[in-house]
């Protein structure tokens, strides 16, 4: 885990991809005794002390305004997922306008419950919680992603499944991405999210020892402060039961419910994706019951 403040280890993490080249910089000839740029050439790009940037990136600096947030993001050549990533780490401007948690249990409505049942002749679909907990899917979504799993799992908040540690430690879901590494990297990037966007969860900082522990793949990846926003991502499947497909993972927000979102899966029509797709939705087809079950890179 880091040492120093998350958002001092952010910006030391992000400092060390870059060379002077990338920012415009003369090197002078000397010989670099550290990755990347140094403390004072960031802030020189910020307009910032060099004093007043070191104890930001040592934890010992509280109250970077969003003004100043913003100059390191330029500074820094970060994306927007990563700008906004930098604010939520900031003790003064993160978690400004989300709601809190709580460490109850989370519930997904009846209404959305009855959607996914809804959309399982056609689409297979789950949905996730703050921490990446499946919290409901739907038949054809449990056997796309984890038919070796008991489709009621979800209903005991104990026992949810959870997709991040599904990716790490379940032998079956690792088997099932054909680029194994490249889900776990954003898998990794989301959970950099929401631990940012989630401070005071101790149940999801429980989630992050334990795959640091377990998994010295996740905690190489961990270490190098990725940030991955769900949205769009493709990814071919090596499936136990239909063979081999590649389906579109397509994440929306939950109105309503800020800490929950609706994971869906689909194949471009016509192809030989979408009619092993259709095979397993015969498969899995039962469309008499609601469904229940259990992001975050």
């Amino acid at each position: 885990m880091d040492r120093t403040s998350p958002l001092g280890a952010f910006l030391k993490a992000r400092r060390a991809r870059l060379s002077p080249d990338d920012v415009g910089l003369p090197r002078y000839g000397d010989r670099r005794r550290v990755p990347g740029l140094r403390r004072e050439e960031v802030a020189l790009l910020a307009g910032v002390s060099a004093g007043y940037y070191t104890r930001l990136e040592q934890g010992q600096q509280g109250n970077a305004s969003p003004e100043v947030l913003d100059a390191l993001a330029r500074a820094l050549h970060l994306s927007p997922a990563e700008r906004d990533h930098l604010h939520d780490l900031s003790p003064t401007t993160g978690h400004r306008t989300r709601p809190a948690t709580s460490g109850g249990d989370e519930k997904v409505s009846a209404d959305l419950r009855a959607l996914l049942t809804t959309m399982a002749a056609h689409v297979p679909a789950l949905v996730v919680g703050r921490r990446n907990d499946v919290l409901a899917w739907n038949r054809t979504g449990h056997a796309l992603l984890a038919p070796h799993l008991d489709f009621a799992a979800p209903d005991d908040p104990g026992a949810r499944p959870n997709l991040s540690r599904l990716v790490f430690l379940d032998a079956p879901t690792r088997a099932l991405y054909r680029d194994w590494p490249a889900k776990a990297r954003a898998v990794v990037g989301n959970l950099r999210i929401l631990t940012a966007r989630n401070p005071g969860d101790t149940h999801l900082a429980a989630l992050i020892a334990e795959l640091t522990a377990l998994s010295q793949e996740f905690r190489s990846m961990w270490e190098a402060h990725t940030v991955a926003p769900c949205g769009r991502d493709v990814h071919t499947l090596s499936h136990p039961a239909v063979g081999e497909l590649t389906v579109t993972q397509q994440t929306f927000d939950v109105p309503k419910e800020p800490h929950q979102s609706l994971v869906t899966f689909t194949a471009e029509p016509g192809s030989p994706s979408a009619v092993a797709l259709e095979a397993l939705k015969s498969r899995g087809r039962i469309v008499d019951t609601p469904v229940a079950c259990a992001p975050t890179p």
